[in-house]
């Protein structure tokens, strides 16, 4: 996929302003991803605790040419009492999104975190309608798993969602 490099780095407090966005305007969150508006000071206590890195998950800001465009973010879902994995996803601003920017950024993360953490699996999911966000998992090497029924609550109705997963020695798609 040619086009911008997409980097990934630590979350700076200046960027914190650009992640409150993300919790207090709708058109900015977009359409799968606005829940109502919730308390944008979750990012800054986060950050003061840990810098939006910690063991049970994290946060990375996604740029390209210098430019803020988004992060992506990772959480730990607790399979037995020795077992986890990662689940992950992204979001981005209305101009980065339909430019390959997320499935990049995605695909960064994965090999982070495959890098950096023992463990063999990692999961993504998004809603059944957003066509979108399947094909960039897709594109990034997930596989999907199958429909969830009645998975997720937002404006005004349940609606079904979509399991993605990658194991540690999948092949991943080059570097794009």
């Amino acid at each position: 996929m040619p086009g911008e490099s997409v980097t990934l780095r630590p979350v700076d407090e200046d960027d914190l302003r650009l992640l409150e966005r993300f919790l207090t305007e709708p058109e900015t969150a977009g359409p799968f991803q606005w829940f109502g508006y919730t308390d944008p000071r979750r990012f800054r206590q986060r950050w003061a605790e840990n810098r939006l890195l910690g063991e049970d998950g994290g946060q990375l800001i996604v740029t390209a040419g210098g430019e803020l465009l988004g992060f992506v973010a990772w959480r730990k879902v607790v399979v037995t009492a020795s077992t986890h994995c990662w689940n992950i996803g992204a979001q981005l601003l209305p101009e980065a999104r339909g430019r390959g920017i997320g499935t990049r950024a995605q695909l960064h993360l994965v090999r982070y975190l495959f890098a950096h953490t023992p463990v063999m699996r990692i999961e993504a999911d998004t809603e059944a309608e957003n066509i979108a966000e399947q094909r960039a998992l897709e594109k990034a090497g997930f596989t999907r798993e199958g429909v969830v029924r009645g998975i997720v609550f937002r404006d005004g109705r349940w609606r079904d969602g979509v399991a993605y997963s990658v194991l540690r020695g999948d092949p991943l798609p080059a570097d794009m």
